[in-house]
């Protein structure tokens, strides 16, 4: 294995981690039993930094490993698969002419990846889980979820994105 490809390993065995982390560490309950998080933030910034084929493993995982966690084991292969279709948009959206200010741009890709994931999961919580029309309840704490994690990771891209020394550390990663 070459050293460019061990790189993105690490890197996102290390995304994997913090999305597990940050969906951990601050949770607010939802009405159908779910629960907004600050995961959503570290999934868009693992697509952003890393891409798609990177970043969605990363982000599907550690999300899903958060949910197997914290006992919502039901959710987890559906969270595995959104996750990683969110940060697959997110990745070839940051790529597209949708501007020329960075923090704009990850706004605006990272909103649509996550009007995606809240249909995922109204998909997921209404059809596979059974809820029906009772899974409309929980999109609006899926929409501030989303709408968090969109702006909090375009600040944190753009922040980290103005050091010379992440520029450099991640050229060698992205796709």
């Amino acid at each position: 294995m070459n050293s460019t490809k061990t790189k993105k390993l690490i890197f996102a065995s290390l995304f994997a981690a913090l999305t597990c982390a940050a969906t951990l560490i601050v949770k607010i309950p939802t009405p159908i039993g779910g629960y907004v998080h600050a995961g959503d933030t570290v999934v868009l910034l693992s697509a952003l930094f890393l891409g798609g084929i990177y970043g969605a493993p990363a982000a599907g995982i550690g999300s899903a490993m958060a949910d197997i966690i914290s006992g919502y084991f039901i959710y987890a292969p559906g969270t595995l698969v959104i996750k990683a279709v969110v940060a697959i948009v997110a990745a070839v959206l940051i790529n597209r002419k949708l501007g020329k200010n960075l923090f704009v741009k990850s706004v605006i890709a990272g909103c649509i990846a996550e009007i995606l994931m809240v249909a995922g999961y109204l998909f997921y919580d209404a059809v596979v889980l059974g809820f029906g029309a009772g899974a409309v309840a929980d999109v609006p704490a899926n929409l501030i979820q989303g709408a968090f994690g969109a702006i909090a990771a375009a600040a944190l891209y753009s922040a980290l994105n103005s050091s010379e020394y992440v520029r450099r550390v991640m050229r060698d990663i992205k796709e």
